[in-house]
């Protein structure tokens, strides 16, 4: 894989984590079986150096996903527009990495993880939700080989 153009603006491994742990989703890239790209965005969580995602029992994604495990995941942070300078400050990380789906107390993790994320003051009423929708939802986790990240501050 190419390193980053810019290597000014590169960031290092610490601080592309801890824009993964912080953004509010990401847009995860599958690639289908006739070679067409696809890249749809999602809540996710940044868990034990893997990132999890919910979903459907079946759709696009999981046919590529099916096809191909090799995905990419990027997430961009804190963003400003500088129009006087033609440009954005930007902070952003991307991942390349194997998606697999989980299953057991891993799926389960996951699923509490998501939320905390983004539903911490309903946390009782989310396992409710979750145990009322567990038939009609797959979890997954990528397994991240490499991580780059950007920034313009």
């Amino acid at each position: 894989m190419k390193g980053i153009r810019r290597s000014d603006r590169e960031i290092n491994i610490q601080e592309s984590k801890n824009i993964l742990e912080n953004a509010e989703y990401g847009v995860l890239s599958t690639v289908s079986k006739d070679g067409q790209p696809y890249g749809v965005p999602l809540n996710y969580v940044y868990k034990n150096k893997c990132i999890y995602f919910h979903c459907a029992l079946c759709g696009h994604k999981l046919e590529n996903i099916e096809h191909n495990s090799k995905v990419s995941f990027c997430v961009v942070g804190n963003t400003n527009v500088l129009p006087d300078k033609f440009g954005t400050e930007y902070e952003s990380a991307v991942v390349f990495g194997v998606v697999s789906e989980v299953y057991g107390n891993e799926r389960h993790d996951a699923l509490l993880w998501l939320l905390e994320k983004y539903c911490c003051d309903f946390i009782e009423e989310g396992k409710q939700y979750i145990e009322h929708k567990d038939k009609i939802t797959k979890v997954f986790r990528i397994e991240i080989n490499q991580i780059s990240g950007k920034a313009r501050r």
